[in-house]
């Protein structure tokens, strides 16, 4: 009896981790997917995910999930890049070759980190909006 709930619990957690990686993928395959940490208002801590922006909207995936939605969705015409700074002493979960970004949303501020290259084509999708938003 022991070593069949065993084998059920292995089974369970092999198909949980398969589920986790599956979703990850798929994620991460999509036209303009980027790996984002984003600092929630009022939030001491960073959370690593995976963002997509294209439109006129930046939607944001925790990393350790299984949600089939966004967390964050954030749009274009509601954001604002205020700053731009490298991290800093209270950012030790972050790489130190990221770029960590202050953004005004309705809101309150938020901070986004991710890659250089991230950064760069993440101002022009920001820059882009039509004219009058």
């Amino acid at each position: 009896m022991t070593t069949a709930l065993v084998v059920i619990l292995v089974g369970l957690l092999l198909m949980l981790a398969v589920a986790f990686l599956l979703r990850r993928r798929f994620l991460l395959s999509g036209l303009g997917a980027v790996t984002m940490w984003l600092r929630p208002v009022r939030s001491p801590r960073w959370s690593v995910g995976v963002a997509w922006y294209g439109g006129d909207v930046l939607l944001w995936y925790r990393g350790l999930s299984l949600a089939v939605r966004p967390h964050e969705r954030l749009s274009r015409n509601e954001i604002q890049v205020e700053s731009r700074r490298s991290p800093g002493r209270e950012d030790l979960a972050l790489p130190s070759d990221v770029v960590v970004l202050t953004i005004a949303t309705p809101e309150g501020p938020r901070e986004l980190a991710m890659d250089t290259s991230t950064v760069t084509g993440f101002l022009s999708w920001m820059e882009a909006a039509p004219p009058g938003t």
